[in-house]
Formats: C-alpha cells, sequence, structure tokens
C-alpha cells in the first residue's frame, strides 16, 4: 500500500464526487465489519479502478470513524459520505 494519502483541492473533489454519482457501491461493509479481507478488497479496487464507492450494510452509527480508518489504512482520500455510502479516491501510480 502506498503510505501518502492524497491531498486534493476542492475542485478535484467536485469532479470525483459528480464522477462517483454515477458508480455503484463495489464493497459492503456488513456484519464481520472492517476485516483484512474488506481492507485488502478496498486496496486491490482502488488499485484498479482509483474511485471506490463503499456501503455500510451494518456499522452505520460507526461509519464515519470508519470511513476515516480505511482512508488512512488504504491511503486514499475520503471524498464524500452521503448516508451510508463513502467514496475513496487514490490516483494510479505511473
Amino acid at each position: 500500500m502506498n503510505d501518502q494519502i492524497p491531498i486534493l483541492t476542492g475542485a478535484q473533489k467536485r469532479v470525483l464526487k459528480s464522477r462517483a454519482q454515477l458508480l455503484e457501491a463495489v464493497i459492503r461493509i456488513g456484519q464481520g465489519g472492517v476485516t483484512a479481507a474488506v481492507l485488502k478488497s478496498l486496496d486491490s479496487a482502488l488499485t484498479q479502478h482509483e474511485l471506490v464507492k463503499v456501503r455500510f450494510a451494518d456499522f452505520k452509527k460507526e461509519r464515519k470513524t470508519l470511513a476515516v480508518q480505511l482512508a488512512e489504512a488504504t491511503s486514499s482520500a475520503l471524498i464524500q459520505q452521503v448516508g451510508n455510502v463513502v467514496v475513496f479516491f487514490r490516483a494510479r501510480i505511473a
């Protein structure tokens, strides 16, 4: 995993938020919570797609703190939290 969390401008975040509206959630946080498998799946999805939506099926009250932890663990930027959906971004390394 990359150690550097991307720093984005407001304009860049707006563009990413608009792109994220068209995406489906590819990862669900269920009864098992944030496990090593979830982290690995999110890291893999970020590597492939850069912009990833995650849906919280459970742990809805903890989603704000868990979203920050997921962003830190995957060295990604937390772009948006709407309801039980969170959007992460990590640029591909050239």
